[in-house]
């Protein structure tokens, strides 16, 4: 690709860069400097940290030694000592460039020996001049040398940051971070817009640098510099480009179309004109060319027209043959056009080819699958169809099974309604009179627990009364104390198998009996059988109104146990009975050993609703039983 030429011989990726005087290239900036505005500042550096500030007297391109003197080279005496060539001159470590020579000056003895500088100084010529080691630690071991280079370079590094300033504001605009021992300072970019048009539309601001060394306790101002973007000179894109040596403290701005700064030791841009006030001459004799540049130009001419006339010469050969050999260059690309056709149409038969083999292998999965379907179907409808011809005693099973289910609980119901009035009449659970909630047990007063303590003897008889009706309950009504009771009268115990605090079985289990026992474990026991006096209330739907009250919601629970219509029913097979009921899986649980008798005819008729039972049971084992016993367990 070659670049595209203007009008004016130029190429397009000429534009926006411009040639000067002495030969180097430079970018031209987008923006004119009247439009520099602080709104299109993006981020400051600083090249060549400087914290001292040179003397004005120093000059940059002499060396401070004997050749500074305006007359020490021209006396008599050191011009024949230069002539005799013993004197060797030293020249600083910083400036080790060759002494400038402009003009040859005559001597006395020799004029072709010396030569005179701008000042006229006089300087040897012939040799070389050596410069004499100035180092006084050159020999030194490696850790002095480190040493001294590591000092000499700390003493030049700086913690270094900068802060900008507008004309109208007492505060600053901006405060950069800071940048830690360097002497050259890329500090991070920055907008400025959120500023208001007040300050960013302004040319100019105040730029202050503080820095502070490694023996510096505090931050001192090191530069300030009043910025006018207008009298800003562009360097470039990037300093890559920029080949020029930048002064000490050189502060560079980033601007949105370059970099910019302000110095003026650039290289013009403009041609220097020459002087036109100087002297003309006129008459002076103007030199020509001579015969023989005349005759190597005239040849020079005729070898550029044979080369020409080669050229077209060559070019019409070449036309000549390109057009002979067309037919067969067009036949070539016509075999490789057929060539790339072939291949491709090679490579769709081979891809077509393998989509078939799996779409063919697809097609017989599918084919298994739906056959395994059909089959799945089939057996499915078999089954349907002889659950359909057992489905119609299945429903009457259903309807007797029902039936009996409500007889059985409604006889459960009475027996536990009778069992509770039993327990009533043993341990009737009475008011105490013109007293509030205060009940006895038995005759044995129990006060609660905001109530004050009576005899323990007493108290404790009463809590075992208390402890064995809420055992007999758990059992009767096929309920799980989370707290397992131990009746045995005043000695009675309760434990505790959920607390994780307990270690020991001793340690888990309380007593029910103040005397002889720690007063909190007394009282952790009385709260646990409480515990379980509301479980059994709250699984027959019974809300508590205090858990302290133990009587009071004995009396309650056994209330509603033995409510009901009709006659409470009796008894029905006893002991024995009952537990064949529980062993099928009645809610009734296993008797104490306090039983009532018993009765043949009560036990004929409990053996044969078990058998009724175990009839049922048995039908529910077959596929269509399961069905019946799903939509039993719904009418539960």
């Amino acid at each position: 690709m070659t670049a595209k030429r203007t009008e004016n011989g130029g190429t397009l990726s000429d534009i926006g860069s411009h040639v000067d005087i002495k030969g180097l290239t430079r970018n031209r900036p987008w923006l004119l400097p009247s439009n520099r505005k602080i709104r299109h500042l993006e981020g400051i550096s600083l090249r060549n940290l400087s914290l001292s500030r040179p003397s004005a007297q120093v000059q940059k391109s002499k060396t401070a030694d004997d050749e500074a003197l305006p007359t020490s080279l021209v006396t008599p005496t050191k011009a024949l000592s230069l002539r005799e060539k013993k004197l060797e001159y030293s020249r600083s470590s910083n400036d080790l460039r060759t002494p400038p020579t402009s003009r040859k000056i005559l001597d006395s003895s020799n004029g072709n020996d010396q030569l005179s500088t701008d000042e006229g100084k006089v300087r040897p010529m012939k040799g070389k001049i050596r410069r004499r080691s100035t180092l006084n630690w050159t020999n030194a071991p490696p850790q002095v040398r480190q040493k001294k280079l590591e000092d000499a370079a700390s003493s030049r590094l700086a913690d270094t940051w900068f802060s900008l300033h507008c004309q109208g504001t007492n505060e600053p605009v901006y405060v950069s971070e800071m940048v830690e021992k360097a002497m050259n300072f890329d500090f991070r970019f920055f907008d400025l817009n959120t500023y208001g048009p007040w300050i960013t539309r302004k040319d100019h601001l105040t730029i202050k640098f503080w820095a502070r060394t490694g023996s510096q306790q505090e931050y001192s101002l090191v530069l300030e510099l009043e910025v006018h973007f207008r009298s800003l000179q562009y360097i470039g894109k990037s300093l890559e480009t920029f080949h020029h040596p930048l002064p000490q403290n050189c502060v560079l701005l980033h601007l949105s179309d370059g970099i910019y700064t302000s110095f003026t030791d650039l290289p013009l841009d403009e041609p220097v004109l020459a002087n036109p006030t100087g002297p003309k001459n006129t008459q002076s004799a103007q030199s020509t060319s001579t015969f023989d540049e005349l005759m190597r130009l005239s040849n020079l001419d005729d070898c550029i027209q044979d080369a020409l006339a080669t050229r077209e010469k060559i070019t019409s050969q070449i036309n000549s043959i390109l057009e002979k050999q067309k037919e067969d260059r067009e036949l070539i690309q016509s075999a490789a056009q057929a060539q790339d056709s072939w291949t491709s149409s090679k490579r769709a038969v081979s891809t077509a080819q393998k989509q078939i083999r799996a779409a063919q292998t697809r097609q017989s999965e599918l084919q298994a699958s739906l056959q395994a379907r059909r089959n799945a179907i089939r057996s499915g409808t078999l089954s349907q169809e002889k659950s359909q011809s057992h489905l119609v005693s299945a429903r009457i099973n259903l309807a007797e099974d029902i039936s009996l289910l409500k007889e059985t609980r409604s006889g459960v119901t009475g027996q536990v309604r009778r069992v509770c009035e039993d327990l009533l009449q043993i341990y009737p659970v009475e008011p105490i009179p013109k007293k509030a909630l205060a009940f006895t047990i038995h005759g044995l007063p129990l006060p609660n627990a905001t109530s004050p303590s009576l005899d323990p003897i007493t108290t404790a008889a009463a809590l075992g009364h208390v402890a064995h009706v809420t055992h007999l309950l758990s059992l009767y009504l096929y309920i799980h104390l989370p707290y397992p009771v131990t009746p045995c009268g005043s000695s009675s115990t309760i434990y505790d198998p959920i607390s994780v605090s307990l270690q020991s079985e001793a340690a888990r289990t309380f007593p029910l009996s103040q005397k002889g026992a720690v007063t909190y474990r007394f009282e952790y026991g009385v709260f646990l059988l409480n515990s379980d006096i509301e479980l059994l209330m709250s699984r027959q739907g019974i809300k508590i109104v205090d858990l302290r009250h133990t009587l009071p919601n004995l009396k309650y629970l056994l209330t509603v146990l033995t409510s009901g219509r009709g006659e409470v029913p009796g008894r029905k097979g006893g002991r024995s009975g009952l537990e064949t009921i529980s062993r099928e899986g009645s809610p009734v649980g296993k008797l104490s050993s306090t039983d009532y008798g018993s009765s043949e005819e009560a036990n004929g008729s409990l053996t044969k609703a078990v058998l009724k039972r175990k009839e049922s049971t048995s039908r529910l084992q077959s596929p269509l039983g399961r069905e019946c016993g799903h939509l039993l367990n719904k009418v539960r």
